[in-house]
C-alpha cells in the first residue's frame, strides 16, 4: 500500500526559471536541506521541514547557471557552472558568487554529481568524465571525447554499489539510446545499445534506476504512455565490448499516450514507482503511484494548475513544480502485499487522495494466493523451507530456467531468461540455449495458447544458436507464420536446409500485406523510396541505361517495339518497388543472404505458384535497375545483397519455373526486359574479347621496350 500525503509549497519559483522549470533539486549537507538551482541565475539553500530559504547566491547579470548546484559532503562546500566552463566553489559564509572561488575548464560540463561517500564527479558534454580533486590541479587539462558524434546525453545518474561508485548516463542519435556505465573501481566504461521494446519507434521521455544484488534496473517511460524494464548486469561478461539490452513491458498506459511534455518516473523502491503525467489524453496532469509487482495503482494526486514534467525523490519526500510553486508532497510507502495492492488493508486517507485499484496485467501474480492456514502453522512451514533450503545444494540457473519454462507464465519466464542472459557465459552456453529452446517449443506443443514470441526472440538474439541446435524453432514459426523469427533465423543460422529456406520464401511471398503492417520486422536499410506499384505490374523499361547499353538501340522485332510505346511508364519502374516495403525487408534482409546449394535449392523453387515467382522475379529485376544506377553497381545500406546475389537467384528461380511463368501474361514484360538485358550482357561481352587482343599485343609490346630514355614519343596502331 502506498499514500501520498497533503503537499505544501516551498516557496515561488524565482523569476527567470523559465517554463521548463528549476534546473534541479539536490540535497545538501543536510538530511532536511536541499538545494534548488533555477534555469537562470539563482541558488537558493531550503530547510523542508521550516519551508524557509536559509541562502541565496546568484550569478552576476548576464551570465546563466548551466547545471544543477551540488554540495559536497566531504567539505561542505556547494559547487555550481555557469556558461558551461565556469566553475564556482563557495560556501555558506560566502555572499557573492563572483567573488568565489573559479575555474574556466577546456570542455563543456553536462553535470556534476555528489553523493555520501565518494569526491565529486563532472561529467563533460562529450561523455569523458574527471574527479573534482584532479580537474581543480589542471582546469584547462585536455578533455577526451567519449561519445560518437551527433550523440546527445540525455540522463544521467551516479550512485554506489558495494560501495563503488558507479555513474551510468544515456545518449541518444537519430532516434536510437546507448547506455554508458562507468565503474571507477575498474575504470571500466561499457556501452551497451538499448533496443526498444516498442513496435513503433518511441521517444524516452524519463529514466529511472534503483540497484540489486546483481542487476542495474533501468526503467523508462516512453512516449507511448508504457513503462518499461531494463536489466544491466554489474558484472557483465564483455564489459568493453558494446552489447545489446532489451526492454520488457513492465507496466501499461500508465500515461496518456499524447502526452509530450510534463511525464516523469521515480523508483520509490522495489515494488512502487511515481508517475507524473496526464492519465488519459483529456484530463488533468497527475502524480500517482503504482505497485510494480502486482501492476495496480495505488494512489494519485491530481495536479490542477499543471507541472514541468520533473520530479525529484529524496527520502520520503517528492518534489515536482506544480503551477509556479516548487511543492513537496510526503509520502509512505509499505511492504508489498496482494492485500495492499488491492486497497483492502484498513488505512486512513486522505479525503482527497484516491486509492482505487487499477487492474492492468495479472500474470506477473500467479502463484501468489492468499491461503487459509492460520499463522502458527504458516510459522512452522516456513522454518521448515528455511531448513530445507539451507541443506540443498545450490541449483544451477540454467537447471532453474528450464524448471520454470515448465510451469511458470510467460511474463515471469520472460523475465527469468533476461536475467540468466545477463549473467556471464560459461563454455556450454550455446546448448544451454538451445535446450531452453528445446523446452519452450515441448511446451508451446502441449499448450496450444502458449506461445512465449519475445523469449524465442530474445534466445535466437544471443547470436549462439545454428538450425542443427534447434531444429524444430524454424518449423514451428513457419507453422505459426512467425515472420519476424523466421527473420532473425535466415539472417543468423548458417545452416538452414534448402528446404526450410525455400518455405520461407513461399510465406514471405504469400502473407498478406495487412498481416504485414502489423508485424514489427528489421527494416535496416530498406530505402523509403520503396513505393509499391498498386496494380502489381511490372510497367515496361527502356527510358534509361542498363550498364551502357539502350533498350532503343537494340531490334527485338515487334517486341522491342511495344516496349518503345510508353517510355513515360518506363521511368516509373526504375522509382517503384513491386513489393511493400516490410515485404521487400524480408526479401532483401532474409532471404538472399541465406547460404544455399543450387542442387538441393532448385527442386524446392519449382513448388512455388507461378503468381509469386513472378513477383519475386519482378523484385529482383528492381534491384538490379537499382544497382545499375550506381557507377558501383551496388545497393546503398548496411549489408547489402550483391550483384552477384541477386543474378543467381534471377537465374535459379528462371531455370526452376520458366515454363510455367512463360504462359503467365503479366510476366510477359517482365521476360521481355529480361531478354534484352541478356542480350545487351552478350553483345558487351562480344566487344570486349574484341578489344582483349590488342590489349595484349600492347602489354607485349611494353613487356619488350624496357630501355626507354627519359623522354619518347610512340606511336600505336590499332586495326
Amino acid at each position: 500500500m502506498a499514500d501520498l500525503e497533503e503537499g505544501f509549497a516551498l516557496t515561488a519559483v524565482p523569476l527567470g526559471s523559465g517554463p521548463d522549470g528549476p534546473l534541479g533539486v539536490e540535497q545538501s549537507g543536510k538530511t532536511d536541506q536541499f538545494l534548488v538551482t533555477d534555469s537562470g541565475r539563482t541558488v537558493i539553500l531550503y530547510k523542508v521541514s521550516d519551508q524557509k530559504p536559509l541562502g541565496s547566491w546568484s550569478v552576476k547579470q548576464g551570465q546563466i547557471i548551466t547545471c544543477p548546484a551540488v554540495c559536497n559532503f566531504q567539505t561542505g562546500e556547494y559547487i555550481v557552472v555557469h556558461d558551461n566552463k565556469v566553475l564556482r566553489i563557495w560556501n555558506n559564509e560566502d555572499v557573492n558568487l563572483d567573488k568565489v572561488f573559479k575555474a574556466t575548464l577546456s570542455a563543456e560540463v553536462y553535470r556534476i554529481h555528489s553523493i555520501q561517500g565518494t569526491e565529486p564527479l563532472v561529467l563533460f558534454k562529450e561523455g569523458a568524465v574527471r574527479g573534482l580533486e584532479a580537474l581543480l590541479a589542471e582546469p584547462q587539462q585536455k578533455i577526451e571525447t567519449v561519445i560518437s558524434d551527433e550523440e546527445v546525453i540525455k540522463w544521467t545518474k551516479f550512485f554506489m554499489v558495494f560501495r563503488h561508485p558507479v555513474l551510468i548516463f544515456i545518449t541518444e542519435k537519430h532516434g536510437n539510446y546507448f547506455v554508458y556505465v562507468q565503474k571507477f573501481n575498474s575504470r571500466i566504461l561499457s556501452k551497451y545499445t538499448l533496443l526498444l521494446g516498442q513496435e513503433e519507434k518511441c521517444v524516452i521521455q524519463s529514466f529511472s534506476t534503483s540497484v540489486g544484488r546483481k542487476f542495474i534496473s533501468l526503467m523508462s517511460l516512453s512516449s507511448d504512455g508504457c513503462v518499461y524494464e531494463t536489466l544491466i548486469p554489474i558484472h557483465p561478461s564483455e564489459p568493453e565490448k558494446n552489447q545489446r539490452l532489451v526492454q520488457s513491458q513492465l507496466l501499461k498506459s500508465v500515461v496518456s499516450g499524447s502526452a509530450r511534455n510534463g511525464v516523469a518516473l521515480a523508483i520509490l523502491d522495489q515494488d512502487h514507482i511515481a508517475v507524473l503525467g496526464a492519465p488519459l489524453p483529456a484530463s488533468k496532469e497527475c502524480l500517482s503511484v503504482w505497485n510494480t509487482k502486482f501492476q495496480t495503482l495505488q494512489t494519485s494526486k491530481e495536479l490542477p494548475q499543471g507541472t514541468s514534467g520533473q520530479l525529484w525523490y529524496y527520502g520520503e519526500n517528492l518534489f515536482m513544480l506544480h503551477g509556479k510553486f516548487l511543492t513537496v508532497v510526503p509520502f509512505k510507502c509499505e511492504v508489498s502485499s496482494l492485500a495492499g495492492a488491492l486497497g483492502k488493508l484498513k488505512h486512513s486517507q486522505d479525503p482527497g487522495i484516491h486509492a482505487t485499484p487499477h487492474f492492468v496485467n495479472w500474470e506477473t501474480s500467479q502463484g501468489c494466493g492468499l491461503g487459509s492456514q492460520n499463522s502458527e502453522q504458516s510459522k512452522r512451514i516456513l522454518r521448515r523451507r528455511k531448513v530445507e533450503v539451507s541443506v540443498q545444494p545450490e541449483v544451477p540457473a540454467s537447471t532453474q530456467l528450464l524448471a520454470t519454462i515448465q510451469k511458470d507464465s510467460e511474463k515471469h519466464i520472460e523475465v527469468e531468461l533476461r536475467k540468466f542472459l545477463a549473467t556471464k557465459r560459461t563454455p556450454d552456453f550455446h546448448t544451454i540455449i538451445g535446450d531452453v529452446i528445446i523446452g519452450l517449443l515441448g511446451r508451446c506443443k502441449a499448450e496450444p495458447s502458449f506461445y512465449p514470441c519475445n523469449c524465442l526472440m530474445q534466445l535466437v538474439q544471443t547470436h549462439v544458436l545454428s538450425y542443427s541446435l534447434c531444429p524444430g524453432l524454424m518449423e514451428f514459426a513457419l507453422e505459426k507464420t512467425d515472420v519476424q523469427i523466421l527473420q532473425l533465423c535466415l539472417q543468423q543460422f548458417p545452416d538452414i536446409p534448402e528446404s526450410v529456406t525455400c518455405a520461407c520464401l513461399k510465406v514471405f511471398l504469400s502473407i498478406g500485406d495487412d498481416t504485414l503492417q502489423d508485424t514489427d520486422i528489421n527494416m535496416e536499410s530498406v530505402s523509403d523510396y520503396m513505393d509499391p506499384v498498386q496494380d502489381g505490374e511490372m510497367e515496361e523499361q527502356t527510358a534509361f541505361l542498363q550498364n551502357g547499353f539502350s533498350p532503343e538501340e537494340d531490334n527485338c522485332d515487334s517486341c522491342a517495339q511495344k516496349l518503345k510505346e510508353k517510355p513515360q511508364a518506363a521511368a516509373d519502374e526504375s522509382t517503384s518497388c513491386p513489393v511493400t516495403p516490410k515485404r521487400a525487408a524480408l526479401f532483401r534482409n532474409a532471404v538472399l543472404h541465406s547460404a544455399y546449394s543450387e542442387t538441393f535449392l532448385l527442386p524446392h523453387l519449382k513448388d512455388i505458384p507461378a503468381q509469386h515467382s513472378t513477383l519475386f522475379l519482378q523484385y529482383l529485376y528492381f534491384l538490379y535497375l537499382k544497382c545499375s544506377e550506381n557507377a558501383t553497381m551496388t545497393l546503398p545500406g548496411t549489408h547489402p545483397p550483391t550483384l552477384s546475389q541477386i543474378m543467381d537467384w534471377i537465374c535459379l528461380l528462371l531455370d526452376a519455373n520458366f515454363t510455367v511463368v512463360v504462359m503467365i501474361p503479366e510476366a510477359k514484360r517482365l521476360l521481355l526486359s529480361l531478354y534484352k538485358f541478356v542480350k545487351s550482357q552478350i553483345s558487351i561481352c562480344s566487344e570486349l574479347n574484341k578489344i582483349e587482343v590488342s590489349f595484349r599485343e600492347l602489354q607485349k609490346l611494353n613487356q619488350e621496350k624496357n630501355n626507354r630514355e627519359l623522354y619518347s614519343i610512340e606511336v600505336l596502331e590499332l586495326f
